[in-house]
């Protein structure tokens, strides 16, 4: 297992998940603050890792530690989450041997079902921050959605999308403010007025769930103070229908592509066509998950300047569709990348 990957097949870290609200109890209104200190375990029911309360870096906190062998969960009573912020200060100590290459993971875990196979992460790698090699500074912030949305797919299907650079440092405490708004997510590291990372069309797939704090073999996590501030939910919902007449525009580094997409859905399968930038009736073919959609066409390739040869085009659309408008990533292989927004003809 290489140790870029925080996620193994088995979702081999430790999750400290906070339990859905009690039987019967209202969803928390806009505005309402739900924190824990974190400054002991008595809150917390471990399985398959260790808690200990500790007092690291002159703070109390809870310490998380787990092998690479099990899976760990230990659960809060009364927070749910669906939108708003969190706030939640942590830091991490590698333990493994001299010599081994450990860059720390832990993060925060959000819209998580109790089983731990489905969740939106947001995590670091501090101590890849101040590496030599840019590549591997930019994995220093990372999203990642399971359980079909791991690191190494989406760094190698959309390259420096889903990642960046941070300014962290191992055995230092890092302050981390996610803020989530329906499909769109964007995380703050250490103050920062800017965020080091923003998502515009998380893959998961539930818009509400738990919050976890996740931590990592070969490592000691550290976790403090988390604060959860509840907003209005997004009027939003999965299970929007692909089928239909669409009106594409895709905006990319290398120019603006508009075409008219007919699709039919049968099952999670979707085929169609596509009139406009890159040829007409092109052929279309993807898939369809409750309302995410992945699409992908081939055409011809129109140069946009004297260096920019002609050739095939390799589009691919992926994103969500809510009601009749749909957006989310698009890239055309080795020629462009961007977004694309569509409405559907009525």
């Amino acid at each position: 297992m290489s140790r870029t990957s925080p996620i193994p097949a088995r979702l081999c870290g430790a999750f400290l998940f906070l339990m859905p609200l009690a039987l019967g109890q209202t969803a928390p209104a806009a505005g309402q603050v739900q924190s824990y200190a974190l400054t002991d375990a008595r809150d917390l029911t471990g399985r398959g890792v260790k808690l200990e309360p500790v007092e690291y870096l002159g703070r109390k906190a809870v310490r998380v530690t787990t092998d690479e062998t099990e899976d760990g969960l230990a659960f809060f009573k009364g927070l749910e989450f669906q939108d708003g912020t969190i706030d939640l200060d942590l830091a991490v100590k590698p333990t493994t041997p001299p010599g081994v290459r450990m860059p720390g993971f832990l993060g925060l875990a959000f819209r998580a079902r109790t089983d731990g196979a489905h969740y939106e992460l947001f995590y670091l790698r501090p101590g890849n921050s101040s590496a030599e090699d840019q590549a591997m500074r930019n994995h220093s912030v990372q999203y990642s959605a399971g359980p079909d949305f791991g690191w190494y797919r989406l760094r190698r299907m959309w390259p420096w999308v889903y990642e960046a650079h941070a300014d962290l440092a191992l055995e230092k405490w890092i302050h981390v403010k996610l803020e989530v708004s329906g499909r769109r997510a964007k995380l703050f590291v250490n103050g920062s007025s800017e965020p080091a990372l923003v998502v515009d069309g998380l893959k998961g797939e539930d818009l509400k769930g738990q919050v976890a704090l996740w931590g990592y073999a070969g490592e000691e996590s550290y976790f403090s103070n988390l604060k959860v501030t509840h907003a209005k939910a997004q009027p939003l919902s999965n299970g929007g229908e692909a089928g239909g007449e669409w009106t594409v525009k895709c905006t990319s580094d290398s120019g603006v592509f508009q075409g008219l997409m007919k699709l039919e859905r049968a099952g999670g399968k979707v085929k169609g066509t596509w009139t406009g930038s890159f040829g007409s009736d092109l052929p279309v073919e993807g898939t369809w998950r409750d309302g995410y959609v992945e699409l992908t066409l081939r055409g011809e390739w129109k140069p946009v300047g004297p260096k920019d040869p002609p050739g095939a085009a390799v589009a691919t659309l992926a994103g969500w569709i809510d009601g009749n408008t749909a957006k989310g990533r698009m890239k055309v292989a080795d020629r462009a990348d961007g977004q694309w927004m569509a409405e559907r003809k009525q």
